[in-house]
C-alpha cells in the first residue's frame, strides 16, 4: 500500500446520477473508461495490497471497488475519489472489506490523500505493522487498515516470497550503511537506481521497507 495520485476522474461518470442511476446502470463500455484511470493511478497493481491485476474485460481478475461501500454510502457510487481498482481475493482487499461489518471509514488509510508509508511498515518476514511512535489515533488508523483489508492473512506469504529474492541485496546495503569505511555517496545512488527499479513491481512498497537500511 503506497500513496497514489489520482487523475482527473473519467468523463463518463457525469453520465450517472445518485438518486437515479445505479451501478448496475453502468455499461461496460464506461467500466473500460473507469480502469483506464484507475490503471493510470495504480499502475495495474490491486490499491490496497499491491498484487498485479489484470483489468481486461475478457481476463480480469479484478473489480472496480468503492471504498465507502454502496449500501453505506450510496450517494458515493459515482464519487470519483470514492472508486479504487482491487484484487478479487475474498480473503483479504475490497471484497473482504465488504463483507464485515460495521466499520468507520474515517478508521482506515484512504491512499489517495493519506501516504501509507507514514502509518504501515512493512517488515522482511511479509508482515505488516504500524510504524513506531505513532500517535493513539494514528497507530488505530493503522491497525484498522491492516485489519479491515486482512493485510497479514494469505497476503503475508505472498509477499515474504515476493521479499525473498532481495534479502540478499538488502543485507549488502545495511552493511553498507554501518561500515564507517564506505562513503555513503558510493552506495546510496546504487541503492536509488535499485529502488527506482522496484518501483512499478507488485508489492513494491513491502520490496521497498526490505531494502532501505534500519
Amino acid at each position: 500500500m503506497h500513496k497514489l495520485d489520482r487523475p482527473m476522474p473519467p468523463n463518463c461518470l457525469r453520465s450517472y446520477q445518485h438518486g437515479r442511476d445505479n451501478w448496475g446502470k453502468v455499461t461496460p463500455d464506461h467500466k473500460s473508461e473507469i480502469w483506464h484511470k484507475l490503471d493510470e493511478m495504480q499502475q495495474h497493481r490491486c490499491a490496497y495490497c499491491e498484487a498485479a491485476i489484470k483489468t481486461e474485460r475478457s481476463n480480469s481478475n479484478s473489480h472496480i471497488e468503492h471504498l465507502r461501500q454502496r449500501s453505506q454510502f450510496p450517494q458515493g457510487t459515482f464519487l470519483w475519489s470514492n472508486l479504487f481498482g482491487s484484487c478479487n481475493r475474498q480473503d483479504s482487499c475490497g471484497k473482504y472489506k465488504d463483507d464485515l461489518p460495521v466499520y468507520s471509514h474515517q478508521d482506515i488509510i484512504k491512499m489517495d490523500t493519506d501516504d501509507p508509508e507514514n502509518f504501515l511498515e512493512f517488515l522482511a518476514d511479509g508482515n505488516v505493522v504500524p510504524i513506531k511512535g505513532l500517535n493513539q489515533v494514528d497507530k488505530h488508523r493503522a491497525e484498522e487498515t491492516i485489519r479491515v483489508f486482512n493485510l497479514n492473512g494469505s497476503l503475508r506469504q505472498i509477499r515474504e516470497t515476493a521479499i525473498k529474492g532481495y534479502l540478499q541485496t538488502a543485507e549488502e546495503f545495511a552493511d553498507y550503511a554501518v561500515d564507517p569505511e564506505v562513503d555513503e555517496a558510493d552506495w546510496l545512488p546504487i541503492l536509488e537506481e535499485e529502488l527506482n527499479q522496484i518501483k512499478h513491481l507488485p508489492f513494491t512498497t513491502a520490496i521497498k521497507h526490505t531494502l532501505l537500511p534500519a
